[in-house]
């Protein structure tokens, strides 16, 4: 069960669901200042590198929605590497800035640094991926999308695209695992399992799972060697699209069909991702929503104003439903 204090994970992600779009450096992004002689709001921003093109439109939504929202954004590309962003943290704290915000490679690790920015009195924001702590009050909120739940519709639908595609007897699949220790590697793998132990412990087996760092070379790379060591798979689970996309090359290198000889289900929902849907080599993709940026600014914004978190989750989460009454009621008066 999600508290409060964790909403945004859940709601915030589903609300936002179905719409799209070299050394780790500083990237000063100064705007004007937001209306009436206000004070500019300056957020420090971590993001965990542009592994991907999720992470890519990811950062291109923080960066569009920090200057409409008119505030001075110190951007930070951590490459991937937890000491980056660990860095980059103690620099906003150094610089003063208003709020923190990253999204962390990794779940552990966190502790020290955040003790750090509470001690300098600067409210820290997860965005996309938690992190393990003993005490939460080192950060506000997350900002992001519930990833074991995306483990548990992956399965699902994979039911779908099994029947679909009249696929009989075992189903032998191969796993794709996000950056070993992160969260949406951890949790999606979870979720998925969770629906497989439940409904198809006689029938479905994880015959090999690795990490291809959510990357195409790495999902390229690693399938090839999942096709060496075990050719009878038949399905494929990546934990995102970039790394199915990598595994198809490595799937019609060893002449095979992806979408047919090895089914494919992924999670994202990047433009690439639906390219090779469209054409028929990846079968279904669990939809993650990159576009958490206008969201963010508004958690700053009540975080730098001093208001209530709680209140506004709880306000997000009503317009939430009330939007959902109004899709499933179009003509009722509201």
């Amino acid at each position: 069960m999600l508290n409060r204090r964790n909403f945004l994970t859940a709601a915030i992600g589903v609300a936002a669901a179905g719409t799209l779009a070299a050394c780790a450096k500083e990237d000063d992004s100064p705007s004007d200042s937001a209306g009436g002689g206000s004070k500019t709001i300056t957020l420090g921003f971590s993001q965990v590198g542009s592994e991907s093109g999720w992470r890519t439109a990811n950062s291109d939504s923080v960066k569009s929605a920090a200057k409409e929202a008119g505030y001075k954004l110190q951007f930070s590309d951590a490459q991937q590497k937890q000491e980056n962003q660990i860095s980059a943290i103690r620099s906003y704290i150094s610089q003063k800035v208003d709020v923190i915000a990253f999204s962390p490679v990794v779940v552990t690790g966190w502790d020290a640094v955040l003790k750090e920015a509470k001690a300098a009195k600067i409210p820290v924001v997860l965005t996309d991926r938690s992190v393990e702590t003993s005490d939460e009050s080192l950060y506000v909120t997350l900002v992001g999308s519930d990833f074991t739940d995306e483990g548990r519709r992956a399965a699902k639908i994979l039911e779908k695209v099994i029947a679909k595609a009249g696929l009989k007897g075992d189903v032998k699949i191969a796993q794709l695992e996000g950056t070993t220790g992160a969260a949406p590697a951890i949790e999606r793998a979870k979720g998925f399992k969770e629906v497989m132990d439940a409904d198809h412990a006689d029938d479905w087996k994880i015959v090999v799972s690795q990490t291809g760092d959510f990357t195409r070379a790495g999902g390229k790379q690693v399938m090839a060697a999942f096709l060496q060591s075990n050719p009878d798979i038949n399905v494929l689970y990546a934990h995102n699209d970039d790394m199915g996309i990598g595994a198809i090359q490595a799937i019609e290198a060893a002449g095979k069909k992806p979408g047919k000889d090895i089914l494919i289900v992924t999670v994202d929902g990047v433009k690439d991702g639906f390219v090779a849907m469209s054409e028929g080599k990846i079968n279904a993709i669990v939809e993650c929503n990159p576009l958490l940026g206008p969201q963010l600014m508004e958690v700053v914004k009540t975080v730098h104003d001093g208001g209530s978190v709680e209140r506004w989750i709880k306000t997000k989460e009503t317009d939430f439903m009330q939007d959902q009454a109004k899709a499933a009621l179009p003509d009722r008066k509201y």
